[in-house]
This record gives structure tokens, sequence and C-alpha cells, in this order.
């Protein structure tokens, strides 16, 4: 019978771990008056600042890639888009109660142990935002929320995904 509950329990987390683990959200937004085909070069307003320098070079880089892509050339003046990234996170708690002591497998409240554990967790944000150069309004913003990991080699993959994400329908078109 403890073999059972174990298993079951064992399953639960495993459930959780992977809705956790496929928790990232990406949402991209757009100026529907702006007109794509007339961007062809970009450059680096602002770069992100993480608290790790190679993870700053690492969305540089796959933003480049996903804009080149696209036709456009990189330049450090006079482009006709400007490029912001900004990177967040934040503590967060969630509550995990079991409950244990189900006789003959009927729901009964009675008997039974509660066990309440607390799991902190960071959630990291990703922001690119692009700006016409000459109206200074901006045209596109991507945005990437997800649960970061303890090994930084997961974060970035977890960024890598995002911005491909954030870009797979760039240049965006009104409908």
């Amino acid at each position: 019978m403890r073999t059972i509950k174990a298993a079951f329990v064992l399953s639960f987390l495993m459930f959780l771990m992977a809705s956790t683990a496929a928790a990232q959200k990406v949402d991209t937004d757009f100026d529907h008056h702006a007109d794509f085909s007339r961007y062809r070069t970009y450059m680096w307003l602002r770069q992100p600042m993480l608290n790790d320098p190679l993870a700053n070079q690492r969305v540089v880089d796959d933003v480049n890639r996903q804009l080149q892509a696209q036709g456009w050339q990189m330049v450090t003046q006079n482009a006709d888009v400007g490029v912001v990234a900004n990177g967040a996170t934040q503590q967060k708690q969630t509550l995990n109660t079991f409950y244990d002591g189900f006789p003959g497998w009927r729901w009964s409240w009675a008997g039974g142990d509660t066990t309440t554990t607390v799991e902190n967790y960071t959630v990291g944000t990703l922001v690119v935002d692009l700006f016409d150069s000459h109206s200074k309004q901006a045209i596109f913003r991507g945005t990437a929320t997800d649960t970061l990991s303890q090994k930084q080699e997961k974060n970035d993959e977890k960024i890598d995904k995002a911005i491909e994400k954030m870009f797979d329908k760039f240049p965006p078109r009104a409908s």
C-alpha cells in the first residue's frame, strides 16, 4: 500500500516538474501601422544587463541572428531601427501540499497527515523592443517569461528558444 502511495506522489511530482519546465511564455506585439518592408538596418541602443555577461552576449547574438535572417544589417549609426533589450528576475514561491493516510483508497480526511512545503523559484523576463529611429515610436515588442534553472546552460537554451519564438513570425504583418 505504501509503495502505491509513493508511486502516486512521485508521478504527481514528475507531472508538476514537467508542467513547470514547459511554462515558457512568449508574447509579441507590434505597431499595425508600421511598414516593416522599409526597414533594412538596425543598431543597438541598449543591450541587456543581465547578471551573467555571457548571457547578455547570447541575447545580443540571438537577436542579431534573427534580424539578419530577415536581411537586416547591423550598423553603428543612422539605422532605420533601434533595438533595446531588458532582463529582470523575480523571486516567487509555490506551496505544495500532500495528503497521506487515505484508508482503503477512499477519500477520507480523517486519520491522515498533511504536509505543506514551500518551494522558492526565480522567474526571469526578457523584453526586446524595436523602435523606428526616425519617429522614435515603438514598432515591435517581444516578451518572454520563464522559470530559471540553477544551471546556466539550461537558461541559455531558454534564451535561445524565447528569442526564436519572439521572431518566429517576424516581420509582422497587419491582418
